[in-house]
């Protein structure tokens, strides 16, 4: 079972509903393998979560 993972701020469930598709589509074109294969998991992540080149986003401007 092919697994993606989105680590990100929060989104919109219609927003996440249109990534799911858009997503699944490509992998399943990409690899041949069939759309129902694919598991997705969001998970939300607050800005002072991630450091991204030794400093917290939330500290960046």
């Amino acid at each position: 079972m092919p697994t993606f993972f989105f680590y990100g701020p929060k989104i919109e469930l219609e927003k996440k509903k249109e990534m799911i598709k858009a997503i699944t589509a490509a992998a399943s074109k990409a690899t041949g393998i069939p759309e129902r294969s694919f598991t997705i998991y969001f998970r939300e992540t607050q800005h002072e979560d991630v450091s991204v080149g030794g400093q917290l986003l939330s500290e960046r401007q």
